[in-house]
């Protein structure tokens, strides 16, 4: 791929992304972009190269969010609250990109065979950032685990006040009932 189709594709995802924003659905605007087959091949190329755009802001909030000026002397850190910044820093990806977020989810209700790896690649990445999991775990279990959260970070606004935070919140959810 050359220069110019790099800068068109980008072009392209933003120009559908501000389509998309005005559109409740968050449908997909694809045959009203300009080149978006031809650089794009179809839908789900495009979905998956905005999917690897929310990746790549994802891991920029958590890298900000987890690695502070206060980690630069290399002084022992305490990780518990890990899960809390991994929440801040998808809320804050989220509120900063909501059209992108939006479209994304209405892609893995269509297109789930090819959207579904990337989510769980997400989800991943948010067990393993937040200390839920660790990356030698089986890739199910951390999936697993990384879902459970995300699915609790997705719904935070709606938890009661009596819980403490994602990880309580988590704890409780996978602690088998007596």
């Amino acid at each position: 791929m050359s220069w110019r189709d790099f800068y068109a594709r980008r072009d392209i995802m933003d120009a559908v992304l501000k389509q998309a924003r005005g559109n409740q659905a968050a449908t997909l605007p694809f045959e009203e972009i300009d080149r978006a087959e031809e650089l794009f091949g179809g839908r789900e190329q495009l979905l998956l190269a905005l999917y690897y755009r929310w990746t790549q802001l994802l891991g920029g909030y958590l890298r900000a969010e987890l690695v502070g000026p206060e980690d630069s002397d290399n002084s022992p850190r305490d990780e518990s609250d890990n899960a809390d910044r991994a929440t801040a820093a998808w809320q804050r990806a989220h509120r900063k990109h909501p059209t992108l977020r939006a479209v994304l989810d209405a892609g893995i209700e269509t297109y789930p065979a090819v959207l579904r790896p990337a989510l769980e690649r997400e989800q991943r990445m948010l067990a393993i950032s937040a200390g839920l999991a660790d990356p030698y775990e089986p890739v199910a279990e951390i999936t697993r685990i990384g879902a459970s959260f995300l699915a609790l970070i997705r719904h935070a606004d709606h938890v009661p006040a009596r819980h403490s935070g994602p990880v309580g919140q988590l704890m409780r959810l996978l602690t088998p009932a007596s």
